[in-house]
Order: C-alpha cells, then sequence, then structure tokens
C-alpha cells in the first residue's frame, strides 16, 4: 500500500470509489450544471460516473486512498468512456433548456482529446472533510508512474478552475477553455511523460 494507503481499488469496491467521487463532486461547477438539485446528484452520479470512467474498475486501473479519503478513476489507452450511460443520465436528469449547451460542450471537447494512445484521468476527488493533506497528489503520483513508465501521454479536463495548479504542478498543461452558454467552463489538460 503506498503513501496515504493509496492502491489499486478492486471491482468490488465499485459502491466505495463511486461515493468518495460524489463526495468530492458535490460541489464542482461543471457536474452540478448537469445535476442541479441534491435529489438529481444522489440519483444520477454513480450512473453518470461510471460511464465516464466505471470501466476503470474492471480494468485494475481505478485508485482508492486510505477509508474512501479519495478516489479516481483512470481509462488505459484504448479504453473509452461510455457515452451511451452518460447521455442517459443527462437525457433524463438535466434540465431541457441546458441540452443545446451540453451538445455544443461535447462536440468541443471531443476535439481536445487526443487520438493518440493516451490515459485518460476521467475523475479523481477527495473527499471534502479530507482536503487539503495530500490525498489527490498521492494518487496522482501512484498513477502517473505508470505513464511515465510507458512513455505514455495523459489527459484530463478540469471541470474546476482552483484545481487546474494543481495539475499543472504534475505537469499537466492546459490546452485551452471550453464555455458554451452559461456553463461554467472546464480546462482541457494534457501530460507528456516524464523520463
Amino acid at each position: 500500500m503506498g503513501d496515504h494507503g493509496v492502491r489499486v481499488a478492486e471491482a468490488a469496491e465499485r459502491g466505495a470509489v463511486l461515493d468518495a467521487l460524489m463526495l468530492a463532486f458535490s460541489g464542482d461547477p461543471c457536474l452540478r450544471y448537469v445535476l442541479d438539485t441534491p435529489e438529481k446528484l444522489l440519483k444520477g452520479f454513480h450512473a453518470f460516473a461510471g460511464g465516464m470512467g466505471g470501466a476503470a474498475l474492471d480494468e485494475g486501473t481505478a485508485w482508492l486512498a486510505e477509508e474512501g479519503a479519495a478516489a479516481a478513476l483512470w481509462l488505459p489507452p484504448g479504453v473509452t468512456s461510455d457515452r451511451e450511460a452518460m447521455m442517459a443520465v443527462i437525457g433524463e436528469l438535466a434540465r431541457e433548456a441546458k441540452l443545446p449547451v451540453l451538445g455544443e460542450l461535447g462536440e468541443t471537447m471531443a476535439r481536445y482529446h487526443p487520438q493518440e494512445p493516451h490515459w485518460y484521468l476521467a475523475m479523481i476527488g477527495v473527499d471534502p472533510a479530507r482536503q487539503g493533506r495530500g490525498y489527490g497528489s498521492a494518487i496522482l503520483r501512484e498513477s502517473l508512474r505508470r505513464c511515465d513508465e510507458e512513455g505514455a501521454i495523459a489527459y484530463l479536463e478540469s471541470s474546476n478552475p482552483r484545481n487546474v495548479p494543481l495539475y499543472e504542478r504534475w505537469g499537466f498543461e492546459v490546452m485551452g477553455f471550453v464555455q458554451p452558454g452559461d456553463f461554467p467552463g472546464i480546462h482541457p489538460m494534457v501530460r507528456r511523460p516524464r523520463r
């Protein structure tokens, strides 16, 4: 077990990983644009996050810190998000007036997503009650080591501007800023491997 109890999550720990991420994303501006009431968040988060990065649990590329303090879903090269699952949640729970903005967001973000083989950090988050204690950095340290060993790029989409400096410290670079309509805005970021 690594620093801060960071380890690869077992597929059977899906609930623990998604619960940790739901707490972490409960105040995320972009997620809350879609799931904008507590009821919608509780009803739709697991399905949305599962679609975005749940394949990491089956691939052995999800991470968990001690007692659910933090979690991350990394999709390895060749594994993609389940767009249909995500769109089903959006279709059911997002306000109809937001659907055109979300459609434009999806089209624009697709242009940033790397075409070459890469690791995609679909989600990473720390329980708000345990933030500021190094859990996020501990997960990034362990997981980025694999990217570097493989000589692979890493890609993420920072949905909260407060997190951009953390990712920059770990070598990610901002590729742009996407903010259609009244959407809060998201930063696609890429990291070249370090040798």
